[in-house]
């Protein structure tokens, strides 16, 4: 009994048929370890000090991440589902945990919320403000309160000078 060779037409199909993109019934299992190996984020075990600022950014993250999250379940994409169900948990944590501090406005030394000018041994400047560890962003000229400049320049005043990294900077003013 030999084996006969499919028609032209039969392998065409064939052909055509294993070549189409998999139905979302048969991918139930690659989501499963797609959803797996997500992970949760990890959140700091530093105090979660917030500007106002910080703790709207919070807030609006957390509506965007359920505006997101209602979007994605009427899809059904459960791998984005999941990563939004991971993130939301993440941010209620912070904002859970979240403390709202507002410098002192007559103080004359650095402290949380402040923005300090400070001028290297070479005469640059630079400016930083002193934000929460989710606010921080180098390119926007804010520091995270536990970032080693931060905690270098925590009661200092005017005058004074801090070494970070090799260079030393002198305050020049905190506002």
């Amino acid at each position: 009994m030999g084996v006969t060779a499919a028609p032209a037409s039969l392998e065409r199909r064939l052909r055509e048929a294993y070549s189409q993109p998999m139905s979302r019934a048969f991918t139930k299992e690659d989501d499963t370890e797609a959803i797996a190996m997500i992970g949760e984020r990890p959140v700091s075990t530093e105090r979660n000090l917030v500007t106002p600022e910080g703790l709207r950014q919070i807030e609006a993250e957390m509506a965007r991440l359920r505006d997101e999250l209602t979007k994605a379940e009427k899809t059904q994409e459960r791998v984005a589902v999941a990563t939004i169900l991971r993130d939301l948990r993440y941010w209620t944590a912070r904002r859970e945990t979240a403390e709202l501090s507002v410098p002192e406005p007559d103080s004359n030394v650095v402290r949380f919320g402040m923005t300090v000018t400070l001028e290297g041994e070479d005469g640059a400047r630079r400016v930083w403000t002193i934000v929460g560890e989710d606010e921080a962003d180098a390119a926007k000229g804010k520091v995270s309160h536990v970032s080693p400049l931060a905690r270098a320049l925590f009661g200092k005043g005017v005058g004074e000078e801090v070494t970070v990294a090799g260079k030393t900077w002198e305050v020049v003013a905190v506002n």
